[in-house]
């Protein structure tokens, strides 16, 4: 009876599951039957299983060509840099919109802030040209000319692109992660700031003291997490904002935009899918890597 009882309560939880489990299972776990596809020479007439191995040979063309190291530097440079404005700048506004004491107006920055991150690169591609188009561009026609400078072939000179890419990422990205602060924020107990306001403290001395060291777990975990992703990159940002000019490959080309030209150009379907496997395989690595160093000097913040 107990059974059939606890059954009953438990249902609807597993049902609740099934949509996200059945997602789960096709997006990810099945596709990873695609995996031996980086160690086979495809012949599409003989089928995944019935092509001949090949060994390491499809990943040689990550390594050999006269790019990688571009490609290499360009992915984890970015991302470094990524998280690091990411993580000061979703902290620091997450800090300002908590001290919004209107709830209104708390939720009306939160949207605001957060409106960017539900847009499509493609619909960010079209508002930065329309801010740096040589022609036609806000910035050229509006800006510069207005102060007598020259106007300037923004997609054509790489010297703006990393500052540019990174601005863009991060103001796209910044809602997300600054209502993952914000989160961390409210859940603070506001004991420590009443005792803080009794002994003096300002609130500059509140948020030195107190927020930040109590922000560090979050920023460790995110840190963990980002470092599983520190070789890919985000496809849309690196070929759709540049309009895939060739003039701006050595700033803008990652490994990914690397093998959609590759793969694009020779149609190699082994290499493309060797080099989504050894960003999976050193993706994991450095989980397990940062996450015992973070073990290693705060236990409490390690993910596993």
């Amino acid at each position: 009876m107990n059974k059939k009882i606890s059954l009953k309560h438990v249902l609807p939880f597993y049902l609740m599951i099934l949509p996200g489990l059945f997602y789960l299972i096709i997006d990810k776990y099945i596709p990873m039957f695609g995996v031996m596809i980086a160690f086979k020479k495809l012949d599409f007439s003989k089928g995944i299983l019935g092509s001949s191995w090949c060994g390491l040979k499809n990943f040689e063309f990550l390594f050999r060509s006269r790019d990688a190291f571009i490609i290499t530097r360009n992915t984890i440079l970015y991302n470094i840099a990524f998280f690091a404005a990411g993580t000061v700048l979703s902290i620091a506004l997450a800090i300002m919109i908590n001290e919004i004491r209107s709830k209104k107006a708390s939720k009306l920055y939160q949207t605001a802030v957060l409106l960017p991150f539900l847009m499509s690169w493609v619909v960010i591609s079209y508002l930065v040209y329309a801010y740096l188009s040589a022609e036609t561009g806000l910035i050229n026609n509006s800006v510069l000319k207005s102060m007598g400078k020259e106007t300037v072939s923004w997609y054509q000179d790489k010297r703006y692109w990393p500052f540019i890419l990174i601005f863009v990422n991060t103001w796209k990205g910044i809602g997300y992660t600054m209502i993952i602060y914000l989160s961390s924020i409210v859940g603070i107990s506001q004991d420590y700031y009443e005792a803080a306001r009794l002994d003096g403290a300002g609130k500059w001395k509140q948020i030195k003291t107190i927020t930040l060291p109590l922000l560090k777990p979050t920023v460790l975990t995110l840190m963990i997490m980002s470092a599983g992703q520190i070789f890919r990159s985000d496809f849309g940002l690196f070929y759709q904002i540049p309009k895939n000019s060739g003039a701006l490959y050595e700033v803008t080309r990652t490994i990914d935009v690397y093998v959609y030209q590759a793969l694009m150009k020779n149609s190699d379907y082994g290499m493309s899918s060797a080099a989504s496997v050894y960003q999976a395989v050193v993706g994991f690595v450095l989980i397990l890597a940062v996450n015992k160093l973070v073990k290693k000097y705060n236990p409490e913040s390690a993910i596993f």
